[in-house]
């Protein structure tokens, strides 16, 4: 059989065409053979070396909510938020919340900072921590101490397991300014008083084993508290240092990976002191960029980790790639 060119382009064509439309039939029967497993979570952790020191981000889970707008940005339009969120490629009118408890090992200690949303979260798809914790490698029991940032419920919940401790060998670890505050007042009838009533449960039966610092305070080697208040009043963050490299650990300093780094004089309606939380924002992040230490956020999107770099008026977040493994 003698093929010419003109011969060979018509084969061609006509396989083409049989190619074409054979996709169709074979891709409606793989999801006939194989539907998708929409309820299936992957293993929840990331972890890296920083130095010395073993670093383990822990997804305690993920909640959709209505906003960016008012949550974000509360003192401009929705349109302008809106936006900038549609100028970042994110929805514009609804938003996911992540929880990012961080578990560091130094070597000396185990130590779990934030606790995540607990027993009281797992309906709604958070309060995963114990078990990743477990899928991590690591039992609950094997954490010898818990460092909190600040008292809000989505950090402390995960402190109890009904009415048993949750990390039965931990001590733990709280600003002293944030202890005075949530246990000096009345908070009955305001915002705070789900807060305060999680404190009363979660944190109030552990108070014996609790230490109570400032800042600029050395909570173990390696581990340093930086006050950042404004969030709450005793709001703290805390810089890792092993072997020459550092990280912060920055907690709820900034809650949204856009609204509150590109524009960190926008309103959070989360902070209780708004003024201040900007001036932390600004404060923190500032040093960040200036300095080129990565940071790891407990509402940043997982891993959670990442950079910032000056961006227009604000930040602009540059999440890690590969920074750590190599």
């Amino acid at each position: 059989m003698c093929l010419n060119r003109r011969s060979v382009f018509k084969i061609g064509a006509l396989a083409g065409a049989a190619v074409l439309s054979a996709p169709q039939i074979m891709t409606r029967a793989a999801f006939a053979a194989t539907p998708p497993k929409p309820d299936v979570a992957n293993a929840g952790f990331h972890r890296f070396m920083l130095g010395d020191f073993e670093i383990t981000t822990i997804l305690d889970g993920m909640r959709a909510f209505d906003g960016p707008h008012p949550v974000f940005g509360a003192n401009q339009s929705a349109d302008d938020v809106e936006a900038l969120m549609e100028a970042n490629f994110l929805p514009t009118r609804r938003m996911l919340g992540q929880f990012n408890p961080v578990l560091v090992n130094t070597g000396a200690e185990l130590i779990l900072f934030d606790t995540g949303n607990g027993p009281e979260g797992r309906e709604s798809g958070t309060g995963q921590l114990v078990h990743r914790i477990a899928a991590s490698g690591y039992s609950p029991s094997d954490i010898t101490m818990v460092v909190i940032s600040h008292l809000h419920a989505d950090h402390i919940n995960g402190l109890m397991e009904g009415d048993r401790p949750a990390f039965s060998q931990a001590r733990y670890v709280v600003g002293q300014a944030e202890w005075d505050f949530w246990t000096s007042t009345d908070f009955s009838g305001t915002p705070a008083a789900s807060h305060a009533a999680a404190i009363r449960i979660k944190v109030l039966p552990l108070q014996e084993k609790m230490t109570f610092i400032g800042d600029s305070a050395d909570v173990t080697a390696g581990v340093t508290s930086i006050a950042a208040a404004g969030h709450t009043p005793g709001h703290m963050a805390f810089m890792l240092e092993s072997a020459g490299r550092n990280l912060l650990l920055t907690g709820d300093t900034a809650n949204h990976f856009v609204a509150s780094l590109q524009k960190p004089d926008w309103e959070v309606s989360f902070d209780m002191d708004k003024n201040a939380a900007a001036d932390s924002r600004r404060r923190i992040f500032g040093m960040l960029a200036a300095d080129r230490i990565p940071f790891i956020g407990y509402h940043m999107p997982h891993p959670s980790a990442g950079y910032v770099e000056p961006f227009e008026a604000g930040f602009r977040f540059v999440p890690v790639s590969y920074q750590f493994l190599v």
